[in-house]
């Protein structure tokens, strides 16, 4: 039987904003042009595959400072989560396991909900 861990309300909270700022991050650069600055488009054959891009015309300003907004939180919330003093309490060889729990508490948390 696979052990279970009593995460503190703040960990849990802690993890699951970082999964939706890292999905808002993830959604907000497909979004966004592939240069943050305007480059010309370009083909290139010569290499295993041929690469392909569009021209770029670059992030806004406001696009520039969303991004950063999201990564500092995201770096954040990942200290947070990584240094919380739970972790303490989890012997060493278990803490792998347990991080993996962690992460995918919100999947068991909505399957006993919709059980």
């Amino acid at each position: 039987m696979a052990t279970t861990y009593d995460f503190p309300s703040d960990l849990l909270a802690g993890q699951e904003e970082l999964h939706q700022v890292r999905a808002e991050l993830s959604a907000l650069l497909k979004r966004l042009p592939w240069s943050v600055e305007p480059l010309d488009g370009f083909s290139d054959g010569g290499g295993w595959r041929k690469v392909e891009r569009p021209a770029s015309p670059g992030w806004s300003a406001d696009e520039q400072a969303e991004v950063e907004k999201l990564r500092q939180r995201e770096h954040e919330l990942a200290v947070f989560v990584t240094t919380h003093r739970f972790w303490a309490d989890v012997a060493t060889a278990e803490r792998v396991e347990a991080r993996t729990r962690l992460k995918h508490a919100h999947e068991e948390h909505g399957e006993k909900e919709g059980a």
